[in-house]
């Protein structure tokens, strides 16, 4: 098993698939590296080393009291990067893991990026404030904290046949074994840091982080997401980050590493290719 240790001492897990010019693969909550694999499989036999690391309390990484806010979770990306010596890399982040990018981005700089993707991610900013009024209310948050409370395992449960993978819209029909992964990961990550890690996603504001990208950045997002709604996400993102190339999935939902593999893995590679 691999680990690279973070400056708290926290160990964070990570996969390294393949060889050649580096990805590195940032996950959503409550979820691990493993929520990657149908991409890290595709784009390390297309001829790329694929990186993907559990963020710490998630997965395999350590389960720490502190740090489970957005500042650590970007130097713990940090030293991954540094301690692996990547360069030239391309960082893709889907839902938390965008947020995740976006604040390695606007902490450590582009030095050793080459390209970002953002995906179903939750940039620019997900809660409902005076200067954000079009967020999501905080009641939506408080809501899911109240559930991880109660029952998280049953959250879980309800967010992987509903919501994530869309499976709450007449017609769709996510596969039992698709759900139970989000389970399983979920249910991997420690308690109390994916309860944190709620107010991470949905309060941190990364529009600072955004203004300073200066790489060339993909988003994709589902214009059907009821995780991360699209005009909260990409497509707000897409209109904050300069030159930004916005590619929206018609009817798709939040969970689409999943649900639109192929399709994902396309234009990965030819955003990659690029």
């Amino acid at each position: 098993m691999s680990f690279v240790t973070a400056a708290d001492g926290a160990q964070i897990f990570y996969k390294d698939w393949g060889a050649g010019r580096p990805v590195v693969l940032s996950h959503g909550w409550p979820l691990n590296a493993d929520s990657w694999e149908a991409q890290m499989l595709f784009l390390a036999g297309h001829g790329y080393r694929v990186i993907a690391h559990d963020r710490r309390g998630h997965g395999r990484s350590s389960q720490t009291w502190d740090g489970n806010e957005m500042d650590t979770y970007a130097d713990d990306l940090a030293t991954l990067i540094q301690t692996l010596d990547l360069r030239d890399a391309t960082l893709a982040g889907f839902s938390t893991g965008g947020g995740e990018v976006a604040r390695y981005v606007g902490r450590h700089g582009t030095g050793r990026v080459r390209q970002i993707a953002l995906v179903s991610a939750v940039p620019p900013f997900m809660l409902r404030t005076e200067d954000n009024p079009g967020g999501v209310p905080i009641d939506v948050f408080d809501a899911i904290r109240a559930g991880s409370l109660a029952d998280r395992a049953q959250l879980y449960r309800d967010l992987a046949d509903g919501p994530f993978f869309g499976g709450n819209r007449p017609g769709a029909d996510p596969s039992q074994g698709m759900r139970d992964a989000f389970w399983r990961q979920g249910m991997q990550a420690g308690h109390r840091n994916a309860y944190e890690c709620v107010a991470a996603f949905s309060a941190t504001d990364f529009r600072p982080d955004l203004d300073a990208f200066d790489v060339p950045t993909l988003v994709i997002h589902g214009d059907d997401d009821q995780v991360v709604p699209f005009e909260v996400g990409g497509k707000a993102s897409a209109a904050r980050i300069k030159d930004a190339v916005l590619k929206v999935y018609p009817g798709a939902p939040h969970g689409i590493t999943d649900t639109h593999k192929e399709q994902l893995n396309a234009d990965l590679l030819e955003f990659l290719r690029s």
